[in-house]
């Protein structure tokens, strides 16, 4: 269990946590964007296969800090030709990698983990500068977790065999486990170095090779990674290509040496990927993204709900998680409570982020800033077309009959950060279930809480979305969590928690939220290996 260290906002209060977290303290916001800005301006322009190199024609795109608005640095323009380079040295590379042992593939990785864990405080600070995420809330704990990933799985290499089967007396049967070749993963920005280890190690655990498009929004922490992982991996094992979906992602995925696919972003694109792939007789994991309902019973703990419930909708990523708890069902004898808490502690916030690893969970005063302060909590949104997408629905809320909207927090007031893309974050109550607001997926801080006084009725509620990825109820009747359990239909409910994607969670929809699960040994198994079945007739 991880210490708890209360702290507040004081000067020397702020030394002590950063003392305590071994975090490098900066004069001047200029001071902290330096060593990331010169990191990405070293990567701008350049694929990683077999190497730092431009893309073939030359191209590139202008990557911006969603803080400043300022450019970064400028991502290769990958297209058709840049990812076959990738994948033909890919599939030479994963001929001979299939063939090392399990045990020294998982090393390897393993390894990589270790050099992962020397660089966490670079990846962090890279993470926070293009994705505007806060870098003690999200990135830090973000580059925290890939290292984890890494590790994880190579310790369960060993795992990957197979099964003998009493067919025959006179027939020696049995299963084995075998990679599937290259796989093609393509990530969205709002946590691109976790799912990008998440599909990258068990595949290479496996004896698989992977390419990797990378997020338009984000391309320089996983192009990062992937430097680093190859001064531990044999060359051309593991590719990073930057560029757009129809130009890259499409030719990743019908290029035919890919033998499978994964990936996470839009439902509308899921469907694309999915027909392109099924052109070609391959497997997918798709995951998609969700609605997710949180329900509160009225005996549940109430702080601990409270607290349950700004960690559950994500809110020091400003929403930007497809498992945000983005309907919260409210028992009506503590709903009016519920709100005046939540809402509350949203503006001068002191809730729980618990940190993995090494670092140290703390409870501290909640505010919107530049991303790489260490007094930020919550940073930006991505980009401008999120912010007006995210804007459109608030106003959509604001504008239903009956609706409130408690717009919680407050802006940053520097001046360096007047063109941030800064959101606050809104609570609707008194909205209609039917709502636009509370049935699409808006990837912002936005929330609905809902009265209900019928058990059995609130979670038929909750299911009646075309979403299923995760779900969680808040309560202590143990009966009435079983049941919650059994009746829900996501592909991760949980109680009196909503832990964040992680490595040993298997996580993965149901219904549009996708097809498969990610993050355990049975995952890896499923979908990085086939199985062959082998009888050897001595009769």
């Amino acid at each position: 269990m991880a210490t708890m260290l209360r702290t507040s906002t004081s000067s020397s209060t702020s030394t002590s946590a950063s003392r305590v977290l071994g975090i490098r303290s900066f004069a001047t916001k200029s001071d902290r964007a330096a060593a990331p800005l010169a990191l990405a301006q070293r990567l701008s322009g350049k694929h990683f296969i077999g190497g730092l190199r431009p893309a073939k024609s030359g191209a590139v795109f202008d990557v911006h800090n969603p803080a400043t608005g300022e450019t970064i640095g400028h991502a290769a323009l990958g297209d058709e030709a840049d990812i076959n380079d990738a994948v033909t040295l890919a599939s030479r590379a994963q001929k001979e990698w299939r063939e090392q042992s399990v045990r020294a593939r998982g090393a390897l990785v393993a390894k990589c983990g270790e050099v992962l864990r020397a660089h966490v405080e670079e990846l962090a600070q890279l993470t926070s500068l293009e994705t505007g995420k806060a870098i003690r809330t999200e990135s830090r704990v973000e580059a925290g977790l890939i290292s984890d990933t890494f590790s994880f799985f190579g310790g369960l290499a060993p795992e990957i065999k197979g099964q003998t089967i009493p067919f025959n007396p006179s027939v020696l049967t049995y299963t084995s486990r075998e990679p599937v070749g290259v796989v093609g993963a393509i990530i969205p920005w709002n946590a691109p170095l976790l799912l990008f280890a998440l599909k990258l190690a068990p595949a290479l655990v496996a004896g698989n090779a992977v390419v990797l498009k990378s997020a338009e929004a984000a391309p320089f922490g996983v192009l990062r990674v992937t430097e680093l992982l190859n001064q531990v991996l044999p060359s051309g094992l593991v590719s990073t290509v930057s560029g757009y979906g129809k130009q890259a992602g499409t030719p990743l995925v019908r290029h035919p040496l890919v033998k499978k696919v994964t990936f996470t972003g839009s439902v509308d694109t899921g469907r694309e990927i999915y027909k392109q792939a099924a052109e070609k007789l391959i497997p997918v994991t798709l995951e998609l993204g969700g609605k997710s309902p949180m329900i509160v019973l009225e005996d549940a703990n109430f702080e601990k709900a409270v607290n349950g419930a700004i960690l559950s909708m994500r809110f020091t990523r400003q929403g930007q998680s497809c498992t945000a708890a983005s309907r919260i069902y409210v028992h009506e004898a503590i709903h009016d409570k519920f709100v005046a808490a939540l809402t509350e502690k949203i503006n001068a916030l002191k809730a729980p982020f618990p940190l993995p690893l090494s670092f140290v969970e703390t409870l501290l005063t909640e505010r919107m800033g530049d991303p790489l302060d260490e007094a930020t909590d919550i940073g930006t949104v991505i980009s401008k077309p999120q912010l007006d997408k995210i804007q459109r629905y608030i106003a959509l809320g604001k504008g239903e009959q009956g609706a409130t909207a408690h717009e919680c927090s407050a802006l940053p007031t520097d001046a360096s950060l007047s063109k941030g893309l800064y959101v606050r974050p809104v609570v609707f109550t008194g909205i209609s279930n039917q709502s636009r607001v509370a049935r699409e997926e808006i990837f912002g801080p936005v929330t609905c809480v809902f009265k209900f006084n019928d058990f059995d009725a609130v979670l038929d509620e909750a299911n009646s979305t075309e979403y299923g990825l995760s779900a969680s109820v808040w309560t202590n009747d143990l009966q009435k969590a079983l049941h919650a359990t059994r009746k829900l239909e996501a592909g991760v409910v949980q109680v009196n928690q909503n832990a964040v994607v992680q490595p040993n969670l298997p996580v993965g929809g149901w219904k549009v939220s996708g097809l498969g699960r990610e993050g355990s040994l049975e995952t890896m198994l499923e979908h990085f290996t086939h199985s062959k079945t082998v009888a050897i007739n001595f009769a």
